[in-house]
């Protein structure tokens, strides 16, 4: 980072931090954050400043966007790039925010090239290069250890874009293998939808074989919500997305953090 940029940076936090009770309060309602330690929390806390200070959070569909909310999101969303760099979301600045379920108008155009036009119900959408939606109901019932996070999901897909589509291929860091990414996703995925066509009840969400990208955003989920879930089933993700993130979320709840863990 330039001078120009680190000066930027502490002015930011100088006039903008967020308080400490409120920061407090926002992580005491989000379960997954409960297993940082305080050298985590507090780069947590200025990553969420700094998030707030720069992006701007719209309200739609008659949505009340308060501290709260802005709060819940910017902790969230941080918690992903929390070892990764600070410019993980650049390239767009809109958070779009809607009271509840949205409707979204889908056209699609079928291979004898008629036009076919739908409407879908969701509870968040990225969209490349531009905003990112969300439900404020879906985003108080995210960060609860409980295997659901539309935060996590919907920028996962953010840092997913930063090569292009998202296609559960984002880019990688210097010295991860990117064939062992392949495969390993590759794997799982391919597993999962074997699984979820055989009407198997799985543990992670059927939604992730909807295309690789899918995976991708449900699997990071499931990496912060529920880690051991995700190791159970898929280890080899389990690593990839270790390395990915630099987080070891397992180790952290289980109290081993530093220890090695039995996954590459």
């Amino acid at each position: 980072m330039s001078w120009l940029g680190r000066w930027r940076r502490a002015r930011i936090l100088e006039r903008n931090a967020i308080p400490s009770p409120a920061f407090e309060a926002g992580v005491a309602r989000l379960p997954i954050l409960h297993r940082l330690d305080a050298s985590e929390r507090t780069r947590l806390r200025e990553a969420a400043s700094l998030f707030i200070h720069d992006k701007t959070f719209s309200a739609a569909g008659g949505a009340e966007v308060d501290d709260v909310v802005r709060l819940a999101v910017a902790l969230q969303a941080c918690l992903l790039t929390l070892n990764l760099g600070e410019a993980s979301y650049r390239g767009w600045n809109e958070i779009v925010l809607y009271p509840d379920e949205f409707l979204r108008a889908r056209e699609e155009t079928d291979e004898a090239g008629v036009v076919h036009h739908s409407r879908d119900i969701l509870v968040g959408e990225s969209w490349l290069g531009g905003p990112l939606v969300l439900s404020i109901a879906d985003i108080e019932a995210s960060g609860q250890a409980d295997g659901f996070n539309v935060v996590l999901h919907e920028f996962a897909h953010k840092l997913d874009m930063l090569n292009g589509d998202a296609n559960g291929y984002p880019p990688l860091h210097r010295g991860m293998d990117a064939s062992a990414w392949a495969h390993d996703f590759g794997t799982a995925y391919e597993d999962l939808c074997r699984r979820v066509d055989g009407g198997e009840d799985t543990t992670i969400d059927p939604y992730a074989t909807a295309s690789p990208g899918e995976f991708f955003a449900v699997v990071t989920e499931t990496f912060f919500e529920t880690p051991d879930l995700l190791d159970a089933e898929y280890p080899a993700v389990y690593g990839q997305l270790r390395q990915f993130y630099r987080q070891d979320p397992l180790a952290a709840m289980t109290g081993t953090l530093g220890a090695p863990h039995g996954h590459g």
